[in-house]
């Protein structure tokens, strides 16, 4: 869309803000606005999720969380609008300016610690009925044992070929590890249920829901600022943790020391429960990516290019031995951590 053509489309709504634009640039997702008013940023969110993570926007600022980019106000009060069955929201422009790339380390556990803190204000307990926590054992460790037997299923049927295809002898030789993954992911469920079933109560939070490094901005001073609150809601504080986890453990075999440390940056400023850790490294155990993709291979009706699937299993198994690294990490600090705890008593 061209400068003019952008500007055009969106004059209606900023109109609605007072705001008259003689520049707008188009970067992303959003529109930033160049005006005699300022410099905003223009963003278009869900007309189902707008009212919500708007609500949980203002819930946060006023428990006293600041570090989120302000939405502004129309004159008449409302804060987005609704244009076209599209719902749009204005905020100031606030440029990243961390630019030092090789601190990577250092802009992460700042990120964690003002995750924690988002968690920490917006917290509260709910009941947790027996049946409740049966259900969700039950449900994820039947699934997960289906994708276990499922896996064993694969393994049989290409062990029975004269000539295995490329992605086939890789499913074999990756098989040891994922099993042990799956196995070692429900053992920690298992883990979590016990206790769970002891505790009539679950912390949530107001989780972002889409927690990543270009969602998290740096000012002038080094201040970080959360944008991009579309899909915030009420949930387990894992839900923000395990999707950032997974995709830095994305990219070729690696030891990831830096992803141990920003979790613990983050439980040193809001504390997990025993039975919260459980569920978590139960998680971050459960080897999903590389189940998709050996469930889109078992499905498969038509015949796929080769070299592209075992490709891509090669990617997911980096994913997992990556994981495997962090998982292993965490239940030995967590075993060190209790072990203590005991001799201390």
């Amino acid at each position: 869309m061209s400068q003019t053509d952008a500007l055009t489309a969106i004059q209606p709504i900023l109109s609605q803000y007072g705001i008259r634009s003689h520049y707008v640039e188009q970067i992303g997702s959003a529109y930033k606005i160049y005006s005699n008013q300022g410099t905003f940023a223009l963003k278009e969110a869900s007309p189902y999720k707008g009212i919500n993570f708007v609500r949980n926007i203002h819930l946060l600022f006023q428990k006293g969380y600041n570090r989120i980019v302000p939405i502004y106000p129309t004159p008449d009060g409302r804060y987005a609008v609704l244009y076209q069955n599209r719902l749009f929201y204005l905020m100031p422009w606030v440029a990243n300016e961390y630019k030092n790339t090789e601190d990577r380390n250092s802009k992460q556990k700042q990120l964690f610690r003002e995750l924690a803190r988002l968690h920490t204000l917006s917290s509260k307990e709910v009941e947790l009925t027996d049946e409740n926590t049966e259900n969700h054992y039950e449900e994820t460790k039947t699934q997960w044992e289906k994708e276990s037997l499922m896996l064993d299923e694969m393994i049989e049927a290409c062990e029975q070929k004269w000539y295995m295809s490329p992605f086939e002898l890789m499913i074999c030789t990756y098989y040891h590890n994922v099993k042990q993954a799956l196995q070692f992911a429900i053992r920690k469920l298992d883990d979590w249920y016990e206790k769970a079933k002891d505790s009539k109560k679950m912390r949530m939070v107001i989780v972002h829901g889409k927690v990543a490094p270009d969602h998290f901005l740096f000012d002038e001073r080094g201040y970080g600022y959360f944008i991009n609150f579309e899909e915030s809601r009420y949930a387990a504080p894992h839900h923000d943790i395990l999707p950032f986890v997974a995709r830095a453990c994305e990219g070729l075999p690696n030891q990831n020391e830096d992803v141990v440390e920003w979790i613990y940056t983050y439980t040193s400023h809001f504390a997990l429960k025993e039975l919260e850790m459980d569920l978590l490294i139960s998680y971050l155990a459960y080897p999903l990516p590389i189940i998709q993709t050996l469930e889109k291979y078992y499905k498969s009706t038509t015949k796929f290019n080769q070299f592209k699937a075992a490709r891509e299993l090669q990617e997911k198994f980096w994913i997992l031995k990556n994981t495997e690294y962090i998982v292993m990490r965490l239940d030995e600090i967590e075993r060190q951590k209790k072990q203590a705890k005991e001799g201390a008593q």
